[in-house]
């Protein structure tokens, strides 16, 4: 079997040391067929752009036998030997619109250094144009740029990002001022920042985030995952002892379903499918666990972002364009950064609107664990045995021991951060039950307005509504008089109607009622 690994992004290093390469070079091929390619490429973190940099730049050198047995090798290609420019900010530290042009001057005279060129400019775009013309006297210059939005998303709090944005569209538009020296353009990151930001200087760029013909350029759709892990996905079947469709349908359950167009194949996270075999076949949140999206949680809590809409209500697909670095979009920036993506889609009035999801349990589990505690401040571990508990409860039906074990829960929440509004208890709940792996609607319509809260699970249906300062009994009632389970009598599941009622002034819930419809 072929060596496995989620550390090394360098196509040559793969292919020499015998590690496992799943083919993409059709794309490689379809990418740079033309005379002249300018490409801009979003996907989220750790999901293949530098392996596909660094695959371009491999070709770009004319290293054709490295590309032996692969879908490029015999294609009518010259192999021509181009000048490459490749600029990969995955590693920039720079807090301030000097430290980043004075880390931009030594990546450029690094890459001068290395073709033995002299550079005499004084800021970074004379020394990027006269890199690009110096190094296309003989033939036309190749540009790759690896997370070029590095930069910005690394100091989204910053002060100063404005201005570190500035510097770097000032920087980027030298792309654009010389297109006639170049012959291949790709710049790869996660988020897209436009209109009066980077893409402002840069709109000759063709956007292939979003094409069909590219939506599996990256990640493993199923018949490569099965092709390519075969020997492994037999091997650690034959550990456990389990039919190996089952381990399948338990992989594509917590690793596949990241989509990338609407009429698109579903795509496996690359970094988990290698560490999950390097594992032994543990089944963890790997892709996860490589960064934690601190200023996105941040930002969520700030505006105050509706996450019980967010997956449940349907989008135009402007949610897809890019976006401002002073008017930044949850949702938008969810999407892109991977920790959610396409769930289906619906036309209304000839307008396409998207349904989103997280794309699988890996993402769901610790996306929502994290959530819990960013808006709690309750340990993680707590967190995350609490929910084994609630889930068995909610499973039988016992809500009393429920409810007293929610209330051992928001015990633990800091005064200080509870919000003294319907809303905030609203998404606690609609969170905890999505952790649990419970179907939940909240502000689900009825014939007779909206619940607050509808939860499925097993053979019952819970109906929540939610109070603050009055009275779990007036909840209930509201249930019955407006006769909100009337939707869910039909469905064969057993409903239980539940009046909660929180405090305000200790956060707590004070008092619930519960009647099962008979």
């Amino acid at each position: 079997m072929k060596l496995l690994t989620s550390g090394i992004y360098t196509f040559e290093k793969l292919i020499k040391d015998n590690y496992l390469y799943v083919d993409k070079t059709e794309y490689i091929w379809d990418l740079i067929s033309q005379p002249t390619g300018l490409y801009f490429l979003s996907r989220p973190r750790r999901f293949g752009k530098s392996l596909t940099v660094s695959t371009l730049e491999t070709v770009f050198n004319g290293k054709k036998e490295l590309f032996k047995g692969l879908s490029i090798y015999n294609k009518d290609y010259d192999w021509k030997k181009y000048p490459v420019i490749h600029l990969d900010f995955a590693d920039t530290d720079a807090d301030s619109p000097a430290a980043l042009k004075e880390d931009i001057s030594e990546r450029l005279q690094k890459i001068a250094d290395n073709y033995k060129v002299p550079l005499k400019g004084k800021t970074i775009q004379s020394q990027f144009r006269q890199l690009i013309y110096k190094l296309s006297e003989k033939n036309p210059v190749v540009i790759l740029v690896d997370e070029y939005d590095k930069p910005i998303l690394g100091n989204v709090s910053n002060p100063k990002v404005k201005e570190i944005l500035k510097v770097l569209k000032g920087f980027y538009s030298v792309i654009k001022g010389t297109e006639g020296k170049q012959r291949f353009v790709l710049l790869t990151g996660v988020s897209k920042f436009a209109h009066v930001s980077v893409f402002s200087d840069l709109n000759n760029l063709t956007d292939i985030t979003y094409d069909s013909d590219y939506a599996a350029m990256l990640g493993y759709t199923q018949e490569e995952f099965e092709d390519n892990f075969a020997e492994y996905i037999d091997q650690v079947a034959k550990q456990q002892n389990i039919p190996r469709q089952e381990l399948l349908d338990k992989l594509k359950q917590w690793y596949d379903g990241y989509c990338f167009h609407a009429n698109g194949p579903l795509v496996y996270n690359p970094v988990s499918v290698a560490q999950f075999f390097l594992k032994k076949g543990e089944f963890r949140s790997y892709w996860f666990a490589t960064g934690t999206p601190s200023f996105l949680l941040e930002l969520a809590q700030k505006t105050q972002f509706d996450f019980e809409q967010a997956l449940t209500e349907p989008v135009s697909g402007l949610v897809f364009d890019s976006f401002e670095i002073d008017n930044l979009n949850p949702l938008a920036l969810l999407l892109q950064t991977g920790y959610l993506t396409i769930k289906g889609t619906e036309e209304d009035f000839g307008v396409t609107l998207y349904y989103l999801g997280f794309p699988n349990d890996e993402v769901k589990s610790s996306f929502d664990a994290y959530l819990l505690n960013y808006y709690t401040k309750v340990p993680k571990e707590n967190i995350e045995e609490l929910s084994v508990r609630l889930a068995r409860l909610v499973r039988s039906g016992e809500v009393d021991a429920f409810m007293e074990l929610l209330k051992t829960f928001f015990a633990q929440i800091p005064y200080d951060i509870k919000l003294r509004n319907e809303k905030y208890y609203q998404t606690i709940f609609f969170m905890l039950f999505l952790l649990l792996g419970v179907h939940i609607e909240a502000e689900a319509r009825t014939n007779n307005g909206r619940i607050d809260a509808v939860a499925s699970y097993g053979e019952w249906t819970y109906l929540l509504e939610f109070k603050l300062n009055k009275n779990a009994k007036t909840a209930l009632n509201q249930i019955k008089d407006k006769e909100y389970f009337r939707k869910y009598l039909h469905t064969g599941k057993r409903i239980i109607m539940i009046g909660v009622n929180f405090d305000s002034k200790s956060g707590q819930i004070k008092d619930w009622q519960k009647e099962e419809l008979v």
